[in-house]
C-alpha cells in the first residue's frame, strides 16, 4: 500500500486495497521502468533534499543529481555530469554545498562503476570545484601543485563541523598505497593524513575526524585491520586472534571511547559488537541466529544505532532501547505501513526533520519527510508509479534443509491464483555467486514472472552473502557442486508445496545464474522443461582470462580459493563441455559489448548445443554490456522470455 497524500497520524484511516481482476495483464512497461528516484539526502537544516532523478539527456535517461526545496518541492538545481557520468555517492558538506563522487552507469544489472573522481558544488549548481581524480592537473585550481591523482577517490567522512572540509580515501592505481586526505571543498587545498603501503584499504574515523582504523585484505584475501597508535603515530596490525573470522569497525560511540563493529564469531552470522577502545572489551549489542545484522537505523547526529534487522526472511526492526524517542518514532511510523519496512535515511541536525523510505515485497518504494513538530509525514517521491502494490505477488520466505543438512533460505513468489490450480514454476538463481543474495523486497524479475502466472523460486545457495563467514566459505570451490545441489534441493522442496506443478518447471538466470541455468539440466535431467541463460559464463576456465582478473594477483588468488583451478574439474563443470546432456529447449541471451562474460561464452555455448542437435533460441543485443541498460532492450527480452516460457510451460 502506498499513501499518495499527506499522512497525519491523528486522522489516518484504514486503507482499502482493490484486488486485481483475474483477466488483467499488467503491461511490461510497468516492470522495465527504472527506479526514478534514488539516494535522497536531507540537508543539515532540513530545508532541501538532494537525490538522483532519472532525467532524459539525449537518447538516454540518466541519473542526475537534483536539489529540491522543502516542503514545496520546487527544483533548485539540476546538476548534470557529462556523458555517461553519474553521481554514485554524494553528501551535504553544509547547508549550501555538496560533495559528489562520480561514476559511470553503463549497465542495468550491474552497479555503476566509480571513476575515482570527487567534485564539490553549491546547491544551486554554482562554484563547481574538482577535488580529486585523474583529471586533477587540468580541472583543479590546485592542479599545478598536486598534479593528477593516480588512484580512485571515495568519500570517507563528512565532519559535523560543516566548514566545507571532507575526508577522501584514495586507492592508488599502482596497488601499493592507500591514502587518506583532508580536503577543503572551497579551495581544493588538501592535507595527507595517512599513507598505508597496502592496496584497497579503507579508513574509519572517529567522530572528531581523527583516523583510527584501516581495513582491507592482503594478496591471499585474508582480512587485515590496522589501528593508529597515538603513542608513536604508527599504524599497527591488529592481531589475527583479535580479528577472528571477521571483525569490521564501522562507527564510534558519541564520546569516541568505544567503537561499533560487525563481527562473525566462529564463522556465524555477523553480529554488531561494541569494543571499548582502552581495554578491548567487547559486548554484543545486536545479533540474529540465521542472518547477518545488515540493516541499522541511526539517530540524528551524533549518529548512533538504535534499531537493527537482518535481510534474511522479512526484515523487522528490533530496538536496542524500545523506550528511546527514535525507537518510539520508528514504531509509530511502522504502524502506518504494517506490511512494509520503514528505513530512516537521515535527520536534520536538530533532529526535527526526518527523511525516511518505505518499501516492501510488493512496493518498489517511496520517500517521505516527517516533521516532528507538526507530527506528520508528507510523501515526496514514489518509484515505479505504474506498479500498484495491491496487484503484485506475495514473496514468501522459505527455509529448507539441503541434502547434507545445511539450512538454506530463499523466497517463493506466488501469483494470485483464484482458480487454485497448480502453478508452473521458474527457478531464478542469482548472480555472483559470492554476492548479496535475493531479498524480500520488491524484485522486478520475480514480480514480472508472477504477473504472467508463474511461481518463482529464489534460493540463496551456500556462498551467498548474508549469513556469515562459514556459510560463505561453504560455497568455496562448489560452483558446479554443492551450490547447484542447493538449487536442486530447493526445487525438490518447492515441488512438495500444494501450489506447485512439479511437471512444469523452468530455470532462468543471469551471470552466474545463467551458468546455473545451463548446468542444472546436466546435473538433474528431467527436472526442468526449459532453460534461459542470460549473460552467462559457460566455460569455467575462461574466468581466469577475464578483463580485470588476468595478471592481477589478488583477483587470481581469490578465484583459486573460491572457484578452484583444477583443469579437469573446471572442464567437467562447464556447460560447453556437457551440451550433449542438455535435452531441453534453451534460450541464450547476451550483450555484444559484454566484458564480464565476453560474447564468445554465448557463441561457444550456442555452437556446442547446435553440434549436440539441440539448437537454442538466440537473442543478441548489439549495444548492451553485462545486462541490459536500455529499457527498450529490457522490454524486448521480457517479451521474448514471456513467449518462450508460455511455449514450454504453458500460460
Amino acid at each position: 500500500m502506498r499513501f499518495r497524500s499527506t499522512l497525519i497520524f491523528a486522522c489516518l484511516s484504514a486503507a482499502h486495497a482493490a484486488s486485481q481482476g483475474a483477466d488483467k495483464l499488467i503491461p511490461i512497461d510497468a516492470f522495465v521502468e527504472r527506479q526514478q528516484f534514488s539516494q535522497p539526502r536531507l540537508s543539515p537544516d532540513g530545508k532541501h533534499v538532494a537525490l538522483n532523478v532519472r532525467i532524459k539527456r539525449g537518447d538516454r535517461v540518466v541519473p542526475t543529481m537534483t536539489v529540491y526545496s522543502l516542503p514545496d518541492l520546487n527544483i533548485v538545481s539540476t546538476i548534470a555530469l557529462t556523458g555517461f557520468e553519474i553521481p554514485v555517492n554524494f553528501g551535504w558538506l553544509n547547508n549550501h554545498r555538496l560533495v559528489v563522487q562520480k561514476g559511470l552507469e553503463l549497465e542495468d544489472r550491474e552497479r555503476p562503476a566509480a571513476t575515482g573522481e570527487v567534485v564539490a558544488v553549491d546547491l544551486d549548481g554554482s562554484k563547481p570545484l574538482y577535488l580529486y581524480g585523474y583529471k586533477n592537473f587540468k580541472l583543479s585550481p590546485r592542479g599545478e601543485r598536486y598534479g593528477d591523482d593516480y588512484g580512485y577517490g571515495a568519500i570517507t567522512q563528512i565532519p559535523e563541523a560543516g566548514d566545507g572540509h571532507l575526508f577522501i580515501g584514495s586507492h592508488q592505481w599502482d596497488g601499493h598505497h592507500s591514502m587518506l586526505y583532508d580536503i577543503n571543498s572551497n579551495n581544493s587545498v588538501r592535507k595527507l593524513l595517512a599513507d598505508i603501503p597496502m592496496e584497497n584499504m579503507g579508513f574509519v574515523l572517529q567522530n572528531d575526524s581523527k583516523p583510527r582504523f584501516s581495513f582491507g585484505r592482503n594478496d591471499d584475501n585474508e582480512p587485515v585491520l590496522l589501528r593508529l597508535d597515538d603513542a608513536d603515530g604508527e599504524w599497527k596490525k591488529v592481531d589475527k586472534a583479535r580479528l577472528g573470522t571477521g571483525f569490521h569497525p564501522f562507527a564510534f560511540t558519541a564520546d569516541n571511547l568505544s567503537v561499533y563493529a560487525s563481527q562473525s564469531i566462529n564463522g556465524a552470522p555477523y553480529q554488531i559488537v561494541r569494543e571499548v577502545m582502552s581495554s578491548g572489551e567487547r559486548s554484543t549489542i545486536a545479533k540474529d541466529a540465521t542472518g547477518n545484522i545488515d540493516i541499522l537505523e541511526y539517530t540524528a547526529r551524533p549518529e548512533q544505532p538504535f534499531a537493527f534487522s537482518t535481510t534474511i526472511g522479512i526484515p523487522k526492526a528490533r530496538y536496542l532501547e524500545s523506550t528511546s524517542p527514535d525507537a518510539k518514532l520508528h514504531k509509530l511510523l511502522s504502524e502506518q505501513f504494517p506490511d512494509a519496512y520503514v528505513h530512516f535515511i537521515n535527520f536534520s541536525d536538530d533532529g526535527k526533520k526526518l527523511l525516511f523510505s518505505v518499501r516492501s515485497d510488493r512496493d518498489p518504494g517511496s520517500f517521505y519527510l516527517f516533521d516532528r513538530g507538526a507530527g506528520k509525514a508528507d510523501l515526496l517521491f514514489t518509484n515505479m508509479p505504474q506498479i500498484e502494490p495491491e496487484e503484485m505477488a506475495e514473496r514468501r520466505p522459505i527455509l529448507f534443509a539441503a541434502r547434507d543438512g545445511l539450512q538454506v533460505a530463499g523466497y517463493l513468489t506466488l501469483p494470485k491464483n483464484p482458480s487454485k490450480k497448480k502453478l508452473p514454476m521458474v527457478l531464478l538463481p542469482h548472480g555472483g555467486p559470492f554476492a548479496d543474495g535475493d531479498e524480500w523486497f520488491f524484485d522486478t524479475d520475480a514480480q514480472f514472472l508472477a504477473s504472467r502466472g508463474y511461481a518463482v523460486l529464489q534460493v540463496n545457495f551456500r556462498g551467498t552473502e548474508g549469513r556469515g563467514v562459514k556459510f560463505r566459505e561453504s560455497g568455496y570451490r562448489e560452483w558446479g557442486g554443492k551450490m547447484l545441489n542447493d538449487l536442486i534441493d530447493g526445487v525438490k522442496w518447492a515441488n512438495t508445496q500444494p501450489e506447485i506443478d512439479a511437471n512444469r518447471v523452468c530455470v532462468f538466470g543471469i551471470s552466474f545464474g545463467g551458468y546455473a541455468a545451463l548446468m542444472l539440466p546436466v546435473r538433474e535431467p528431467g527436472m526442468f522443461k526449459c532453460s534461459v541463460g542470460h549473460s552467462g559464463r559457460y566455460n569455467m576456465a575462461s574466468k581466469y582470462q577475464q578483463e580485470g582478473i588476468k595478471g592481477d594477483t589478488k583477483s587470481t588468488n581469490f578465484l583459486i580459493k573460491t572457484m578452484g583451478d583444477d583443469p579437469a574439474l573446471l572442464a567437467s563443470s562447464s556447460p560447453t563441455n556437457n551440451a550433449d546432456k542438455i535435452k531441453i529447449p534453451v534460450l541464450l541471451v547476451h550483450g555484444k559489448k559484454d566484458k564480464t562474460t565476453a560474447l564468445d561464452q554465448a557463441e561457444d555455448m550456442r555452437d556446442a548445443l547446435v553440434k549436440a542437435g539441440n539448437p537454442p533460441e538466440w537473442m543478441l543485443v548489439a549495444k548492451e554490456d553485462h545486462g541490459f541498460y536500455h529499457p527498450e532492450n529490457h522490454k524486448a527480452f521480457y517479451e521474448r522470455l514471456e513467449v518462450f516460457l508460455a511455449k514450454h510451460l504453458g500460460k
